[in-house]
């Protein structure tokens, strides 16, 4: 197992987050730099909160890398991960936060529609454990948690090719659980619940139109983030999938 470097003689664990730049990404990268882990963040058009969010670290004194890759083309995916890997000597973790989404009823949504979600957000994460599989298995141990969505379970109108992706991931995870568990590789995934972001937009619901959950919230943020940092580090839990808010399905 390659060793990575020491701080104070302590051996920082290491997590790179794909869609570090992104509502529940900042949320991810900030939870794993208070715990002391060396942080990479991923970003593809978000530039100027991705370095927002280096520049805290940088601050803070905190390590970390940032990088910029589209999650659709497997070199450049591929091409951030070994990178982070030779700098830092080891990945503990991987994070999946990448969402893309677009509104359209099924037989209006384009050729162009469909295929840019299914290769930004299942296509990509597929690159992301192809590359990330040998690593881990070199180590011998590693985590993927990936961030899906409840529309994966319920769908929703206007949500073919996002309820699509999102259930095909977790086909993905099930399988590759099962693949790599005996190399000591964990994989979960969790459905993390509405935030305010750009990917929610207009329909974040309000105070008033939370019926459908049972404490008639949406989940806080920090406390999401707390809970996908535990299941990320829990060592004996993979192939699961978690609903992190309070509805029913």
């Amino acid at each position: 197992m390659k060793e990575a470097p020491k701080t104070q003689n302590v051996y920082r664990s290491t997590v790179l987050v794909m869609g570090g730049s992104g509502v529940i990404g900042r949320a991810l990268c900030l939870k794993f730099a208070s715990a002391q882990w060396t942080v990479g963040v991923h970003y593809h058009r978000n530039k100027k909160q991705a370095f927002e969010i280096f520049s805290h670290f940088k601050n803070q004194g905190e390590k970390s890398s940032i990088f910029h890759a589209d999650a659709r083309d497997p070199q450049q995916i591929k091409e951030i991960i070994d990178h982070f890997h030779k700098q830092w000597g080891r990945l503990d973790a991987l994070i999946w936060a990448v969402g893309y989404t677009s509104n359209a009823l099924t037989i209006r949504i384009s050729q162009e529609q469909w295929d840019d979600q299914i290769q930004a957000n299942l296509t990509g994460l597929f690159y992301c454990l192809r590359a990330v599989g040998p690593i881990f298995q070199e180590q011998g141990f590693g985590s993927v948690l990936v961030i899906s969505s409840l529309a994966s379970m319920t769908g929703g109108p206007g949500q073919t090719a996002y309820a699509a992706t999102k259930a095909g991931s977790l086909g993905l995870i099930r399988s590759v659980a099962q693949e790599w568990g005996q190399a000591n590789i964990r994989i979960n995934a969790v459905f993390p619940g509405w935030h305010k972001s750009p990917l929610s937009g207009d329909a974040f619901p309000s105070p008033d139109d939370s019926q459908d959950h049972t404490l008639g919230r949406t989940p806080n943020l920090e406390e999401t983030a707390n809970l996908i940092y535990h299941l990320a580090t829990a060592r004996d839990i993979s192939g699961q999938i978690f609903n992190l808010d309070n509805r029913l399905w």
